[in-house]
């Protein structure tokens, strides 16, 4: 698998916004189907950090309904993931 299909998109929540200021974690969605080494290499190749951990997050569709019909949320995964002391990543700066 390439390494720009594996990181899909960052997470911008409150959560990982607060991660991201106080433990210099960051928080990216990812493709289903990786494990935590090829993250870990992807990230480290896109990004030209070094990457000190990675955990991962599955997702689990939930129910919603819609008008007189349900349906249910796309299924997805997420890693968070710890940078190195003294590392810095600027996905985004002063959002």
């Amino acid at each position: 698998m390439d390494i720009y299909n594996i990181i899909k998109k960052p997470v911008f929540t409150e959560k990982a916004m607060n991660l991201k200021e106080h433990t210099n974690k960051v928080v990216v969605e990812v493709h289903p189907g990786v494990n935590k080494t090829q993250i870990k290499k992807a990230f480290e190749e896109i990004f030209k950090v070094k990457v000190e951990t990675v955990a991962v997050i599955n997702v689990k569709p939930r129910v919603k309904r819609v008008g007189l019909h349900f349906t249910k949320t796309s299924r997805a995964k997420k890693a968070i993931i710890t940078l190195k002391a003294g590392e810095k990543l600027d996905l985004i700066e002063g959002v």
